[in-house]
């Protein structure tokens, strides 16, 4: 018999996300994030990527993805509420899209400067 999931109320949620997921806010009981980016195509490969990391981890998302946008919205539908399982993903969404190779020390450049080839625009 599985371990019935802590439920957090929006309240609880929110105090949560103090510090590292301080981009993250809880909207309409959802864990929620805004990312900007340069386009639909970068929204569109921000989307895929966000959708293979929730696969792994099998804990979905709800996606909406705009020109110029995408909106993450995290909520465990087997709880009907927000629960670690989110928190946690949330963490992998922020330390995967927040990685720069310029930060890294290694041979990897990065997106150059250039405002064609930009991709998230970084808060």
């Amino acid at each position: 018999m599985a371990i019935p999931e802590r439920r957090y109320t929006s309240t609880e949620a929110q105090a949560r996300l103090t510090g590292e997921l301080a981009a993250w806010s809880v909207v309409e009981g959802h864990l929620s994030r805004d990312y900007r980016v340069n386009g639909f195509k970068s929204a569109l490969l921000l989307a895929n990527a966000i959708g293979h990391l929730a696969e792994l981890a099998w804990h979905h998302p709800d996606l909406v993805v705009r020109y110029g946008g995408l909106t993450v919205r995290l909520r465990t539908h087997s709880a009907d509420a927000i629960t670690e399982k989110d928190f946690a993903l949330a963490r992998r969404i922020e330390e995967w899209v927040g990685w720069r190779p310029t930060q890294a020390q290694g041979p990897l450049d990065g997106t150059p400067s250039d405002p064609r080839f930009a991709y998230l625009a970084h808060d």
